[in-house]
Parts: C-alpha cells; structure tokens; sequence
C-alpha cells in the first residue's frame, strides 16, 4: 500500500504533463498587479483563508491571467454553498484547466486527524472541462461519484480516497484513457463490471474497502501494473485475473485475510499485509497457477532451530509444496531486528524432503527498526527468519586447508593432507558466553570459559588423520600463569545429554593466548578454566541458559487504577528485583512457575469471567492480547480492561492466562489449567488470579457521573487549602487546555496517552481525572499549591490562576479568624510556623 499511496501528491503535475491537447496560451510569469497566489499557469488557494472568495473576486474583475492558469489548488473547508457557487464559475473562466484539485484534510481535529472537507458533490457544468486530466476530490465527503466525472473524457488520473463512496458507477467505464485511480479508504462494497473496460488502466488502489467479492471483467485490465487489495474483506481473486492478457509485470498488494493469488507466466510482484514480498519474474511459470500461503504461529513442532539459534519471524507456508519454477523467485520476509549480538547472522530457512537448510539471505533496511530478509525460492514449502551464530564453511580437499572463524580469529581447524580421500564439507559456529552471566550461573567469581565450538561436517564420521583445533583460552587466563589442574576441555555430541571430560584424553598444547588440541571426530567443544572437579553438570547448566530462557509470566494491577494492568515475561533471575522496584504503583498476584521459553514464540494473554480488553487496542483480538517474546525479553505491556458488569455493586474476579499458541475455543477451568502448563509445549502456560474492585471514584463518565472523592486538602495552613471543591471548580474552567496544565505540572506524556484513551469520549472525564490523580500524589507535599499556580500561568491560564489565589486568599482569612476566635494569637499575628493541624477549617470556595 505505501508504494501505491508514495508520490501521489507529484502526479498532479505529472498527469498534467501528458500528451493530451494543450492550450494555445503560453504561461507567463504574474504580473505586477497579480495577486501572490496567482503565479503564472497555478492557482493556488488551498492554504489561503476565504479561497473561495478569491477566486470569485478573480472571475468577477475577469482577469485575464485566469485564461493561462492549468493548475488549480482549492480547499474544501469551505461552506458547501459557497463553494458549490465558485465551483460553478470555474468551467467559464479557466478554460485551460489541466489540474483540479478539491482536497480535505488540511485542517486537524482535536486528537490529530485530518478533517474531511465539505464537498458532497460537483457542478454539472465542470463537464466542460476538456482539458482536464487530472482531479483529485480526497478527503471529502462524497457518497456517489458526480455524475459529471466520467464525462471528463480526457482524464488520466483520479483520486477519490477517503470518501465515502459504496458504489462506483457503471459510467466509470467511459473513462478510456484513464491510467490511475485510487479508491483507498471508502465503503466499497462491490464494483462496477464497467470497471474492466478500463483498458488504459495501469495503477489502482482499492484498499481499506469493504469488497468481499470482484467482478470477472477486472481480468479485462490488459496494462494493469500495480493492484493494491490490502484491508478488504475478500476470500479470493477471480480466475480472470489468472489469464494470460498482461503487457508487463502486475503488483498485487493484498491482505492477510486473502489466502490465494493468481500468477500468469508474464509474472508479477505481491506484498501481503503479513510482511511478505513475493516476486516471480516473467516465464518462471510456463502456466498460470494460483498460488496459496499461510502464516503459521512459531509453534515447537512445526519449527526446527539449533541449540543456539533465535526465531525472528512467523512460520510462512506456501503451496503447492515442491513446485518448479523455470526462473528463481524472489522472498522478502519482515522482521523486528534483535539487540546486536556477537558473531550472530539473520538467514531465512526452510525445509523440504522432511529437511532443514538455510538459504543464502540479503539484509534490506527499510527503518531503523524494520529489516527486510531476502533470499531466492527454490521450491514452495515453509520459510522463516532465524538468528543463528555465523557459521563458517570450507571444502576439504585431500591436500588439506585451514578453516577460520570471521567472528572469533582465534578459533582455527588445521586439515592436515590425507585427512580425507574425498573432498567434503566442513562448517563451524562459534557461540560466546558472557564471563558475568557464567560467574553469576556458577556462583564462583574466578570462573571463565573459551567461546563455544561446533563442528560439523559430511561423509564418514570421523577423518583419516587428526585434525588440528585452536581455541582462545578462557578470558584472564595466560598459558605462562594458569593452574593446569583447572583447565578442563569438553565434549559433547548429540544425541548425548552430558558433556564429557576429555582432558585426559588429548594433548593440550597452551601458547601465551591459545590452547591447541587434536581429534578426528566433529561436534561441540568447550574450554573451561574453573575450580570445580564435576565439570559435566556445570556446562549442561550454562548450556541451557544458552539455549533457552528461563521464565516467569507476571500480572499486575496498578494501585492508582486497578483496571490498568502490566504483563511482563521476565528471566527467572530478575523476578524478585523487578517486583521489589515495581511495589509501590503496582500490586499484583505471585509470579507464575518457571516456563521454559521458546524463543520466538508468540503468547497470548486471555482475560477471562467478565473480563474484556479494550477493543481499541491494535494488539488485541476478540478480547485477547497478542504479543511475541523475542531473546531480549523487550514485552512489556500496559493493558487496559473493562467489564459489562455492575461495577457500582460488586468486584470483579478474573483471571490472566498466558497461551502458547493457538488460544483454545472453550476456555478450561483453573485446574484443568494447571494441568496443562506442566509440560514443556504445553498449550497453556500460565493462569493468575487478578481482581478489580468496585468502581469508586473518577471512573464515573458522563457529565453527570457520580463522583466519590476521597477527602483530600492541597496545601497547608499558611499558603491556603484546596478541597474537593475548589479542584472541581479549577477542572471545569480548564477545557482543552488540560494537557499543557498536565505537562508544565510533571505529568508524564504517556500519562497524558492513558487518560486521553481511557476517558477518550469525555472531555470532562479527562480532566477531573489528571487533576484528582496529581492533587493525589502530591498529599503533604510542601509547594503543591504554588506549583499548580505555576503550571496555570505557563500554560496562559491566567484566569484560572486568580480564581485559584482568590479561593486561598479567602481560606487565609477564615483559617486565620478561627485561630483568633480560639484565642490561640494575638490579632496581628501573622501565625508564622502554624500547622495544618491547628486549623478547623480548611478553605472552601
């Protein structure tokens, strides 16, 4: 969608500089008594006040610069009178016009979206028009296309995005030489027939509709390039867009809800709302064929990943499975890159014959954080992106060579001549561990480890003659200082669950930086400088940390507002920190038992027995939040959550249950939950009881809402008290103005978000909740009162600010005629050092 939507401001003049017949009047620069934005052959009003009225001056003086304009800019924020009136004198005093646009959208609502102008319909005389070749109408409120467009017989490109169009006419057809229309963001719901006869038609944008179905003459678009589908309601293409009429290659941008699309042997290029690129270029199919994909969820079974290997993206499957394509065709897969990792790689894999591999892979940088893995097809099957440790790989002749790692120089594998008699492959990965997450892991301060080694290889298992291995030895360690007694070398080769000390069994030969040892079969090797005697254990306990997070699935509930809640995955060694850091805003349940993480893996929290989510939310579904655990564990997130029950009468019980995978249709009861999480892939990772209590307070929305404050006074017995009452009356005065009295008073701008969504159709609600939710946090603070008085001034409330002294002036007053009626001072004490405490009455306005 973004390669059809890019650049159509610049068709404008592009359109216009067609070969379509040109006026004789030559353009000349304004004259000196021409107005500013009458500037040689453009008219541009669009961002000038009263454009309308402009123009209508222009045309009743019957200036004769208007007969050389061709480019007209006119805003539709207009009064629909007037502008149907200036619309009506165009066709008779700029005869020439090659461009008319009447575009919304140049003004802003209160929450930053653009308005849609005025415009429901057109003059029928703007038929006249013949020159015309270019007309945007965006951004308005068309429901039926003007009866007068598909007169515009010269016509090369049409806008009609964000409308509200549900129909096109079957007039649309008449427009022969029509090459770009874009209907994005209407109510479509079904098309013309006429459509087809569009011959000349090259770009079209119908995306963001309601189409469920297309109509077979859309197969007639013989110059179609580019075809954008996205965010419609559609199950599948027609065959005709199958058949073999198109002069080059279509773009078809389609969406997820689409699960098949043609391809012809003229090819073509598909973006999927999934994030997935597809091109077949021209003859890779010899036939036309509909070709069908799937994004799976990152499930265990489905996916195959090494021991040290991250899962950046879905499972995407495509079929007809092991299908021949006479020319390669190309696949982008979009991934969220992860936090840099040493001597790691992003590849895309797939599998066929029942096998893994990874295919040669192009990183392409789209944003800061979007990256584009790119690598040729060669069968339909499934693909995914994987961050692997980079893997190095030679071909070892009978002569012998030397095989080095790119990531970790020190690491080498000799092959002496003769170590084969046929050539074979060799890889090596290299995996680093932290020396602080194993000294940690350990428990032993003088712990370290050399980086990991795996070695691979084809044909026979082992080689003829030994093969030479340097490693680094472990950090802070020499070969002139080290205690040889504690240096141990590992084995390990699969499908064992232990490392083997095999230390006694090579011979280590130690420079000043590396140890070098011998051996004829491949698999893992470790070195590792430590003072324990059972080392087995410990390298299958740092093993696994390598390999798999271990976890706790955490929820919990705001203290301030209960029915805001934070989910969190989090390693099981920063559970108790995080819980200690996070006491005083949130209180929550326990955290779940250990989950042994998938990395990858996407997880759904569901909440349940009268619970829902905020539908609102991009990342929710049918009540349920979505959201993957990459390596890196960046998941934090802020839900909000509502309930259809009487919240005045009673609390609500509920709980939070963390899936993985596939969230079951009938939700189990809590013990059948239980049951379920014990198994490493179980669907049903975790369950916490969560509670919110009865509404109380600022939740109430409406004008008219019930409103249960705590007893609270802002201030103190010297500068004056504010109560309830007087922050009511200071709520009701501020209006729109509330978010920069929230900011200039400290309120974080992701507060601000909260409260807007929360309270997101009562403006009054806003308010009354940021200011209580402030008042509230500053209870016996010293300088509250001066701070709000502040944060009104600079935010050019000044009126508020007055209102607010006069309430404290008048609660001085009474606070000091109470202490005299007591006869606690003198009448012309000024009571410095008094406490709040003395006073029997705080101010009230």
């Amino acid at each position: 969608m973004a390669a059809v939507a890019e650049g159509l401001e610049s068709r404008e003049a592009a359109a216009a500089s067609k070969d379509a017949p040109r006026p004789a009047v030559e353009s000349v620069d304004a004259g000196p008594g021409a107005p500013p934005f009458l500037a040689g052959n453009r008219l541009n009003l669009d961002l000038y006040p009263e454009g309308c009225h402009q123009l209508l001056h222009l045309c009743a003086q019957h200036h004769q610069q208007l007969l050389q304009v061709e480019f007209l800019r006119l805003s539709t924020h207009e009064d629909p009178q007037l502008l149907e009136a200036t619309l009506a004198q165009v066709p008779g005093n700029l005869p020439h016009l090659r461009s008319l646009v009447l575009k919304g959208g140049q003004h802003r609502g209160a929450l930053g979206a653009c308005l849609q102008g005025t415009l429901t319909t057109l003059p029928t005389g703007l038929s006249a028009l013949a020159h015309l070749v270019h007309l945007d109408l965006s951004f308005n409120k068309l429901e039926t296309l003007p009866a007068c467009v598909p007169q515009l017989r010269s016509l090369d490109t049409l806008l009609l995005s964000h409308n509200r169009l549900s129909v096109l006419p079957e007039t649309l057809g008449a427009l022969h030489v029509l090459t770009f229309l874009t209907v994005t963001h209407n109510c479509l719901q079904k098309l013309p027939p006429a459509l087809g006869a569009l011959s000349a038609l090259q770009q079209l944008d119908l995306s963001e509709n309601l189409l469920d179905t297309l109509p077979p003459e859309i197969g007639g678009l013989s110059n179609l390039t580019e075809l954008n589908l996205a965010s419609n309601r559609l199950q599948s293409l027609p065959v005709s867009l199958g058949t073999p009429q198109v002069l080059e290659m279509p773009k078809l941008f389609l969406t997820s809800d689409l699960d098949s699309f043609p391809v012809t042997p003229q090819g073509c290029s598909v973006t999927l709302a999934c994030g997935v690129r597809l091109r077949f270029p021209a003859g890779a199919t010899t036939t036309p064929i509909t070709v069908h994909y799937r994004l799976w969820l990152p499930e265990p079974a489905l996916v195959s990943l090494g021991p040290h290997d991250s899962l950046l993206s879905g499972v995407l499957e495509l079929w007809p499975h092991g299908v021949a394509f006479q020319q390669d065709v190309s696949l982008w897969l979009l991934f969220v890159p992860p936090r840099a990792r040493r001597c790691h790689e992003v590849v895309v894999r797939t599998r066929r014959d029942n096998s893994w591999s990874d295919l040669e892979t192009h990183l392409e940088e789209e944003a800061p954080k979007r990256l584009w893995a790119r690598c040729q097809v060669p069968h339909f099957s499934w693909f995914l992106v994987v961050l692997r440790p980079v893997s190095n790989a030679c071909l070892v002749p009978p002569e012998g060579t030397l095989l080095c790692s790119s990531g970790h120089p020190g690491v080498k594998v000799t092959f002496p001549p003769g170590a084969t008699e046929e050539p074979r492959h060799v890889s090596m990965q290299v995996v680093h561990m932290a020396g602080r997450e194993l000294r940690a892991l350990l428990g032993e301060p003088e712990a370290a480890v050399s980086p990991l080694l795996c070695l691979s290889q084809s044909g026979p298992p082992s080689f003829l003659q030994p093969v030479t291995v340097q490693l680094p030895l472990p950090p802070g360690v020499t070969g002139f200082s080290l205690d040889h007694s504690r240096l141990h070398l590992l084995y390990w080769a699969p499908p064992a669950a232990t490392w083997d000390d095999i230390t006694a069994q090579v011979v280590l030969e130690l420079t000043h930086l590396y140890a070098r040892f011998q051996v004829t079969h491949f698999s893992w090797y470790w070195l590792w400088y430590t003072t324990k005697t059972c080392v087995g254990g410990l390298a299958r306990k740092a093993w696994e940390r390598l390999r798999l997070h271990q976890v706790n699935l955490i929820a919990l509930q705001r203290r301030r507002d209960p029915e805001q809640v934070l989910l969190q995955c989090l390693p099981r060694n920063k559970v108790d920190a995080t819980l200690r850091r996070l006491l005083e805003r949130y209180r929550g349940p326990e955290p779940s038992d250990t989950v042994e993480m998938f990395e990858g893996e996407k997880f759904f929290a569901a909440f349940e027995r009268g619970i829902d989510v905020d539908a609102d939310r991009p990342d929710c579904v049918e009540g349920r939040v979505c959201f993957v655990f990459y390596s890196h564990l960046k998941n934090v997130k802020e839900v909000y959550i509502t309930t259809a029950l009487d919240r005045e009468a009673q609390a609500v019980r509920g709980q939070v249950s963390f899936y993985r995978g596939s969230v079951p249709v009938e939700v189990p009861q809590e013990a059948e939950a239980a049951r379920q999480r014990k198994g490493a892939d179980a669907l049903w990772m975790a369950t916490l009881p969560i509670k919110l209590p009865r509404l109380q307070g600022l939740k109430g929305h409406g004008k008219g809402a019930r409103l249960s404050l705590a007893p609270l006074n802002l201030g103190d017995a010297e500068t004056g008290f504010l109560t309830q009452s007087n922050l009511l009356s200071v709520a009701g005065r501020l209006g729109p103005d509330w978010p920069a009295v929230a900011l200039h008073l400290g309120m974080p701008y992701r507060e601000l978000q909260r409260i807007r969504h929360e309270f997101r159709d009562d403006l009054d609600g806003q308010i009354r909740h940021m200011l209580f939710s402030w008042a509230e946090r500053q209870a016996g603070q010293p300088g509250a009162v001066e701070l709000l008085l502040q944060a009104l001034e600079q935010s050019d409330r000044q009126d508020v600010a007055e209102e607010v002294r006069a309430i404290l002036e008048l609660g001085r007053h009474k606070y000091q005629d109470s202490i005299r009626r007591t006869g606690l001072a003198a009448e012309d004490s000024a009571l410095p050092g008094t406490s709040a405490s003395q006073s029997t009455e705080p101010a009230q306005a």
